[in-house]
């Protein structure tokens, strides 16, 4: 039994972490309650630091590194370094060097007293293999062993590419046990600490490379062997002396495998002779600032350890840096949740092949002619730009003609078009590009863009691409927004992650060709005459795409579709119409303002559509197609007492035609949306000419594709702000 009564937890839980037991009488109980006291669970970190390359011989380094001690003013809470143990070998070839460091505790007066120190005290052991260039360093904490366990393990070597450079790495654990109730203060103030001496640790380096070039000391000689006429004795030594530095640092030996973008990939020759790839996830750091931008040593850290893993446990090929610096990036360098996100896309790239997609996928022509996007050059932060006049894109056409499938395909073959071309843009622009602009030109944005299955579709590629393709959208413009944008914007803004969101920079009317416009993020020789710039555009105008394209009705639009379809559902009902027959939906609403949309398709022969309204809430089945040419009744004609009032005139449809709308309920009550099959004067005129077909004509029937969706007034939620304050909030 636990008595844990909050404030008197708070109170207790410092001596709990003590470790402290107690025996503690609850209000109203003659029972003594024992608290089972146990120390908190471990917190383990660890931090590996990128590879940092000084252009000096190991030599030379070495003899500017010498001269941080026994104390450094560059390290103030250095407060003395005592040799205690120092052995070199026979040949001179390895030197062995114990250290005890005093630090200064610089952490907070409460921390300090409750510790009983002011100062700490670390073990540093150095290992200098000069035959074989190379320094290891090792320490860990003296002081508080027991509590907290701090390693750090550095070294220095001559760069396996040229000799006369010296490579340095380091790599860090924290391991906190318990400290008086104070873990999560001492963790954050071992990586602050960490974190500091990271950044120091190069400029110390430099600051005494300096000094000796300041002193006219240019080159420091390499360690030379004993003479051929040494006695055997002491050959004999050196020999022991090298192969057990081998044993005990079997790594050593690094053989360059192949440098790609500035990763270099090495094999190493293990103490059996055996060769393995142990290297490769290895990063310079001059190549992540080169390449991938300024990360702080925290990001670092985490990319180099992702990279360690894949290279530890996934077989196939390992995406680049940069691809998984953006899914570390979607999960707030949180490696477990990055790695977890990575592994998902990964999978699916090998299951869908997604990487010989741009090889062997062609876009169907009506994406040709009828897709009005394409690349449109860069942006001023050297973002490839992606330029769409979604105003001129018939959705549902480009749907009907290419399906989902096609469209998914158009959208990963952008998604990895983009990728190479943040690549090309590194290159060109020398500075680290990583993902790409977004320019989307809204004008002709009408209700047929709100056709609920595009919006589903869209959705659904939403969601592929920000489990596939995260933190690749860099920014995004919105030009010539109507009037009309806000409703679209509050249907899709949900379904985009909160970060892309902030990316958004929306200008309604001509408000991109003011001052603040596009001109001041983009340069006029690539904004596209229609949009106040300089540059001729060479894409396609889109526009309505002829229903010749469209896929056969009779196919469902997901056909061939087994990994990238939206759902198993078809996105149509179809229905077939006697002469003078009826089909009707009635739909109840229960609140005023609730939006009901359609679109049909009439396949054969004409139609007349309309929306009947009762304030009638009870529940009416839909009519089906009827049986019998005899049974030609609507709800209206069956139900007199409804009192079924026309609250849309009556639409008439010829073959072949389209129709999309949207009606707002304004009060409550059941709706009814009613098609009616009527005869086409070319079915008249064909009757004329046989007033006795004896049953050679049949009765012709009309077939009609449709699809209706009820949007809750909370959809709607903010629909009635202007475009100019969604501009303003976005620019701010």
């Amino acid at each position: 039994m636990v008595y844990r009564r909050e404030p008197v937890y708070r109170f207790l839980q410092p001596l709990i972490n003590f470790g402290i037991q107690l025996t503690y009488f609850a209000p109203q109980s003659e029972f003594p309650v024992h608290l089972s006291l146990s120390f908190p669970f471990t917190m383990v970190q660890t931090y590996t630091s990128p590879i940092r390359v000084y252009k000096y011989p190991f030599e030379f380094v070495m003899a500017a590194y010498i001269r941080r001690f026994p104390t450094c003013k560059m390290i103030p809470i250095l407060q003395a370094t005592e040799i205690v143990s120092e052995t070199t070998s026979e040949d001179g070839s390895k030197t062995v060097t114990e250290r005890r460091c005093t630090l200064n505790v610089d952490a907070p007066y409460l921390l300090r007293k409750i510790a009983g120190v002011d100062v700490m005290y670390f073990i540093q052991k150095n290992t200098l293999l000069r035959r074989r260039r190379c320094l290891l360093i090792e320490s860990w904490n003296e002081s508080f062993a027991s509590r907290l366990v701090i390693r750090e393990s550095c070294k220095y070597s001559a760069h396996p590419e040229n000799a006369d450079w010296t490579c340095f790495e380091q790599e860090a654990h924290l391991e906190i046990k318990s400290f008086f109730g104070f873990e999560n203060a001492v963790e954050k103030l071992a990586i602050k600490h960490y974190m500091a001496n990271l950044v120091k640790g190069k400029e110390i380096i430099e600051y005494y490379i300096q000094e000796l070039l300041n002193e006219g000391i240019t080159q420091v000689p390499r360690f030379e062997e004993n003479s051929p006429d040494q006695p055997s004795d002491v050959a004999h030594s050196r020999a022991r002396d090298d192969q057990s530095s081998r044993q005990e640092d079997a790594d050593e030996v690094t053989l360059p495998h192949h440098s790609t973008f500035g990763t270099t990939v090495s094999s190493s020759i293990t103490a059996d002779g055996r060769a393995h790839r142990d290297s490769s996830y290895k990063l310079e750091a001059d190549y992540i600032h080169r390449c991938l931008g300024d990360l702080d040593p925290v990001e670092e850290s985490r990319l180099v350890e992702l990279k360690q893993w894949l290279q530890d446990h996934h077989k196939d090929k390992i995406p680049s840096d940069a691809h998984l610096l953006r899914f570390l990036r979607a999960r707030g360098f949180n490696v477990e949740k990055g790695r977890e996100m990575l592994c998902r896309s990964l999978m699916w790239r090998k299951q869908h092949k997604i990487d010989k997609l741009l090889g062997t996928w062609k876009p169907p022509d009506v994406l040709v002619q009828y897709y009005p996007g394409g690349w449109h050059g860069y942006d001023d932060a050297g973002r490839p730009l992606y330029l769409l006049r979604l105003g001129n894109m018939d959705v549902k056409g480009l749907l009907r003609s290419v399906g989902v499938d096609g469209l998914l395909k158009l959208t990963i073959t952008v998604c990895e078009e983009g990728l190479l071309k943040c690549e090309e843009a590194t290159r060109l622009y020398q500075h680290p590009v990583s993902c790409w602009a977004f320019l989307i030109d809204l004008e002709g944005l009408s209700m047929r863009h709100l056709w609920r299955p595009g919006l589903k579709v869209l959705y659904r590629i939403i969601e592929v691409v920000e489990a596939n393709y995260p933190e690749t959208m860099g920014r995004v413009f919105l030009v010539r927004a109507p009037r009309l944008f806000p409703i679209l914007w509050t249907l899709v803004s949900p379904f985009i992650d909160e970060n892309t969101r902030r990316k958004f920079i929306i200008y309604g009317g001509n408000d991109h060709e003011e001052s603040e416009g596009l001109s001041g993020f983009i340069n006029r020789k690539f904004i596209p005459k229609f949009l106040g710039g300089d540059a001729m555009y060479g894409l396609s105008d889109g526009g309505l795409v002829p229903k010749t394209h469209y896929l056969p009705e009779e196919s469902d639009m997901e056909s061939g579709i087994d990994s990238l379809s939206v759902s198993s559902e078809s996105l149509y009902q179809t229905v077939s119409l006697a002469k003078e027959n009826y089909h009707e939906i009635p739909i109840i609403i229960q609140d005023a303002g609730t939006i009901i949309t359609w679109d049909f398709d009439v396949v054969k022969q004409d139609c007349v559509f309309t929306i009947l309204y009762t304030t009638s809430t009870s529940k009416l089945r839909s009519t089906t197609p009827p049986a019998s040419p005899a049974l030609q009744a609507s709800i209206s004609e069956l139900h007199p007492e409804l009192n079924l009032t026309q609250v849309l005139q009556p639409i008439y449809c010829s073959d072949g035609s389209s129709e999309q709308g949207t009606h707002a309920a304004k009060l409550s009550g059941t709706y009814v949306l009613q098609w009616k099959s009527v005869e086409s004067a070319a079915s008249t005129a064909a009757h004329s000419q046989f007033s006795f077909d004896f049953g050679l004509m049949s009765t012709p029937k009309c077939k009609i594709m449709y699809h209706y969706d009820v949007i809750s007034q909370d959809e709607f939620k903010g629909s009635l702000s202007s475009v100019q304050s969604f501009s303003s909030l976005s620019m701010a």
